[in-house]
């Protein structure tokens, strides 16, 4: 197989800084309201303006670390300014709870039932604490993660709405999450408390939710990490699931643990090969660990996140561990990602296809989709291939 890293590389940081990102600063801010609008149809047009949260912090946290990681873009620093003060003002409880949705002007629509408000939140203002050395973004961060800790046994609290007791089970998605979030705000955390976050996060992953006689991760297990039989506990998210091994990847690289970044390849790959779909392409959005019906309607559809991060997960597991799989993998999916999901007429990415790969819904933000997994993805993979370039970053 015969990539050009240096030209593929090119390829990413073109589309993230010529393509994508001017389409969410030319569109996206509520010059009158504060804010970013999220609901954006085709060509950019506001077609709704609630507020949703954790897609406001999501972009906080984009243009933060564009700013951190890129170049020191004043514009850049300025739009996460923008998401953050409007953030500070209107997003949170007397309790320092994060809610799910907003009105425009900021007046509260749907209670903090949601933790993933609170998780992007916290990366949001730790990545602009970074940006600024503002010491109230980081006690912003750090009381958040803090609260999610708190909260991780039961993340829904009264909001939750399954009988105690008669069917416990708990997701995936927290663990998961947390794998990421902890490398966000390492710097603001003591040794002591960065490593058992660390530990904890891995050892929920890759032990109490995988299930080694598939190979596979689902969605929700017992406490004690058993088998459910049920829609919940037959639920496959291949997306989730991929998305995460790279995260575990990036902890590998971290801790210097080949194992760990060798198991998490395996995962991705073994999920990839279940997740695909052979008839025409792409990665099916829910799955049956069973083969039983899914619950879901929408199990079929093809998604933007779910192919963007699995291209991050492809090329990191090939940098970090050279298997070719990888390798082989990661050019099956650009090709269908790179052939399906950006518009060459309006920029940014369609969010929704059918299964056949047609796009279902043409919007390029709505409450799900924001600036986040497109312009992460592209910036993680330009500069993974870069290190796969020029030799470096590799677990040493």
């Amino acid at each position: 197989m015969s990539i050009n890293f240096r030209e593929l590389a090119e390829q990413y940081r073109n589309e993230l800084l010529l393509n994508v990102i001017p389409f969410w600063e030319k569109y996206s801010p509520d010059r009158v309201s504060g804010g970013f609008f999220t609901c954006l149809d085709r060509k950019g047009n506001v077609y709704d303006t609630d507020k949703f949260i954790w897609l406001q912090a999501r972009q906080v946290w984009m243009f933060a670390s564009l700013y951190n990681n890129v170049e020191k873009n004043q514009e850049w620093l300025r739009m996460a300014l923008h998401g953050a003060d409007y953030l500070e003002k209107h997003g949170r409880d007397e309790q320092g709870n994060w809610y799910f949705s907003l009105t425009r002007e900021g007046n509260p629509l749907i209670q903090p039932y949601n933790i993933f408000s609170d998780c992007f939140a916290t990366m949001a203002f730790a990545q602009l604490s970074l940006a600024t050395g503002d010491d109230n973004y980081a006690r912003i961060a750090k009381t958040t993660f803090e609260n999610i800790l708190r909260k991780s046994d039961n993340p829904k609290g009264n909001y939750n709405k399954a009988v105690p007791g008669t069917r416990p089970l708990k997701g995936f998605s927290l663990p998961m999450i947390l794998c990421n979030l902890s490398l966000e705000i390492e710097y603001l955390l003591t040794e002591d408390q960065i490593n058992t976050t660390i530990q904890n996060c891995i050892q929920e992953v890759m032990e109490v939710f995988y299930d080694p006689q598939s190979g596979l991760i689902p969605e929700n297990v017992t406490p004690d990490g058993s088998f459910s039989d049920t829609f919940d506990g037959r639920l496959i998210n291949p997306g989730h699931t991929i998305e995460a091994m790279w995260f575990i990847l990036d902890l590998a690289k971290r801790l210097k643990n080949t194992k760990l970044a060798e198991k998490a390849v395996d995962i991705a790959l073994r999920t990839l090969e279940y997740g695909w779909d052979h008839q025409y392409g792409g990665i099916f959005y829910f799955m049956d660990i069973k083969g039983c019906p899914p619950q879901q309607l929408e199990w079929d559809q093809k998604l933007w996140w779910v192919h963007i991060e699995t291209l991050i997960t492809l090329i990191k597991g090939y940098h970090l561990t050279g298997n070719q799989e990888c390798l082989k993998w990661f050019e099956i999916v650009h090709d269908y990602t790179w052939s399906h999901f950006p518009d060459p007429e309006f920029g940014e990415w369609f969010g929704y296809l059918n299964r056949r790969g047609e796009v279902l819904l043409p919007l390029k933000g709505g409450k799900w989709k924001g600036c986040f997994h497109v312009p992460r993805g592209l910036y993680q993979v330009w500069k993974t291939l870069e290190m796969i370039e020029t030799g470096t970053g590799r677990i040493q």
